[in-house]
């Protein structure tokens, strides 16, 4: 993956980052193309003054020369500036481990085991080859690869590669081999071992069987994690991400995390989730939030996965699959266990944002939140359904009396549009990936990438939230077009609904006063430009509390 040039190198960067604005001038930034999505309106402006961090004004530049005569002028050279983007859901330490680890998106299966053997010449003898972003839907046939394939290379290294959608994993046989998985393994509750037609596991494990292959990888000590999360800042910062709900981490990582803020070391904002994965999950939410709304590092939140992704076929249906009719996707915990878990959030004060792709795993939530709710008002909380992927029409309409917040990733529709009518078959779809549904009917979606399942640029979620095409223009006519968002729309959803998403919107998610200065200048105006060129729009510079952050090289 392809760094821009950072404005100076990353420890310099964080430290600039996080240390509050001293200076006491005014800073007026003039010569930009300005737009906000604020709760009720697009608004334009051509100048924005802050100052100590904070956002005094923005409107037209002559009116707040006046107002400011003694500003600090920064000439903005006519690029657009909108707030800072906020990715809903991603993955960060993820993304930091990918970085030194195999990419395979997008690639063929030839080319998927070209870019293996040559990764492996890498390796020490032992070291686990680790990769992800295998896609079968690519390949001819759109079969499930098997460890053949992996063997076949003459690899001694053991083999783990995730799949695009993390929930599934290709393993050679010696990594199978160090799991201690055979024909006779057993699949766990909630996951799937491909088997081979004489009983052996092919390779492929699903959901909660990954498990089984993971837990033979050494784990990343909590230094490494440090360094991760610091490389997907730096990515981060150059796309024009001030802030980030990262999906689903473990105790260990959250401690990474509250190191790297006593360090003053987290350049932007961060909303973490707790997996209800983590090792003493009662201790860590009985000891309440951490931080404030205000603040660079927020947890309030955990986040539990309710069945698998659709690409799989581990998304939890209430009718087979289109495609495999034996086939109905899977929970990855019991009805009972997810409501016990949910309730133990809540009853600590907890936000609780669950991840439902399939129409089964999104009505048993909705249940489930409805059960919460007879007992104690949950609409406070601002629960969210992670993806809400597919739905019926009758369940999307359930959202606002519990004011649940829709967070999608504009950028899945386009990826799975292949993909997706095959699963479903065409009934199916008139609730997925629904975004104007939802709109229409006043829920807030919380837009985000999933990254690094999809590219964490946010400008490819907006071009995708908009045209309902993929980058290479297709379909030309965009995919369910009707469910396209307007690039207000778009940006609110990166912005305001996004902090609104992480109780934060009355700090973050736009340029009004009082707000933090976090913005960003792009080179190019994207509401004057054909919609299918935004996801081309590169980052000029990423601004946090008023101090430039990320300048693009030149």
């Amino acid at each position: 993956m392809h760094l821009p040039t950072p404005l100076k190198p990353l420890a310099a960067i964080l430290a600039l980052a996080v240390c509050p604005s001293t200076a006491s001038a005014t800073t007026l930034v003039h010569n930009v193309s300005g737009y906000q999505a604020t709760a009720t309106e697009l608004q334009r402006f051509s100048a924005l003054a802050f100052d100590e961090g904070k956002v005094l004004a923005t409107g037209d530049f002559r009116e707040l020369a006046k107002r400011y005569p003694d500003a600090d002028r920064i000439d903005g050279r006519g690029r657009t500036l909108v707030p800072g983007l906020i990715d809903a859901h991603g993955h960060v330490q993820e993304l930091g481990l990918l970085q030194q680890r195999l990419e395979l998106r997008d690639l063929g299966l030839e080319e998927t085991l070209a870019a293996i053997e040559e990764f492996s010449a890498q390796l020490e003898p032992g070291e686990w080859l680790i990769g992800r972003g295998w896609n079968q839907v690519l390949w001819p046939g759109k079969d499930f690869p098997t460890r053949a394939q992996l063997d076949a290379l003459e690899i001694d290294n053991p083999i783990w590669l995730s799949r695009i959608d993390g929930h599934a994993g290709w393993a050679n046989s010696a990594a199978l081999e160090l799991a201690g998985i055979n024909r006779n393994t057993r699949t766990p509750a909630g996951g799937e071992i491909h088997r081979l037609d004489n009983g052996e596991p092919s390779g492929v494990l699903v959901d909660n069987a990954m498990s089984l292959v993971q837990k033979a990888i050494p784990a990343p000590s909590l230094q490494d994690k440090k360094e991760a999360l610091a490389k997907a800042f730096e990515l981060s910062l150059s796309l024009g991400l001030t802030g980030i709900h990262d999906a689903g981490i473990d105790r260990e990582t959250l401690e990474a995390y509250r190191q790297l803020a006593a360090e003053n070391r987290i350049p932007l904002r961060v909303y973490p989730m707790i997996s209800v994965e983590s090792d003493k999950l009662d201790k860590l939410l009985k000891a309440g939030h951490i931080g404030e709304p205000r603040d660079r590092l927020y947890v309030r939140s955990i986040k539990l996965s309710a069945d698998g992704a659709l690409g799989s076929r581990g998304a939890a249906l209430l009718e087979p699959y289109h495609d495999r009719p034996g086939e109905s996707g899977l929970l990855l915990y019991p009805e009972s266990e997810i409501l016990a878990l949910l309730r133990l959030a809540t009853g600590n004060g907890f936000q609780v944002n669950v991840h439902a792709i399939g129409d089964r795993a999104n009505h048993i939530v909705l249940d489930h939140l409805e059960t919460l709710d007879k007992e104690r008002d949950q609409t406070p909380f601002r629960h969210r359904v992670e993806h809400a992927q597919v739905l019926t029409v009758d369940d999307i309409k359930r959202f606002p009396r519990l004011n649940l917040v829709a967070s999608m990733q504009p950028i899945h529709a386009t990826s799975d549009k292949n993909m997706a009518g095959d699963r479903l078959g065409e009934k199916r779809l008139e609730g997925a990936y629904a975004w104007q549904k939802f709109l229409d009917q006043g829920t807030r979606i919380a837009a985000g990438s999933d990254f690094p399942v999809e590219p964490v640029n946010p400008l490819y979620g907006i071009h995708a939230a908009v045209t309902r095409r993929d980058r290479q223009g297709h379909p030309a006519s965009g995919w369910r077009s009707e469910e396209a968002m307007s690039l207000e729309e778009a940006l609110r959803s990166f912005t305001l609904h996004a902090a609104y998403a992480s109780h934060q919107e009355q700090f973050i998610g736009s340029l009004e006063p009082g707000k933090y200065a976090d913005f960003v200048l792009l080179e190019r105006d994207i509401f004057s430009i054909d919609p299918q060129e935004i996801w081309q729009v590169k980052v000029e510079e990423t601004w946090v509390e008023g101090e430039r952050v990320y300048r693009r090289a030149r």
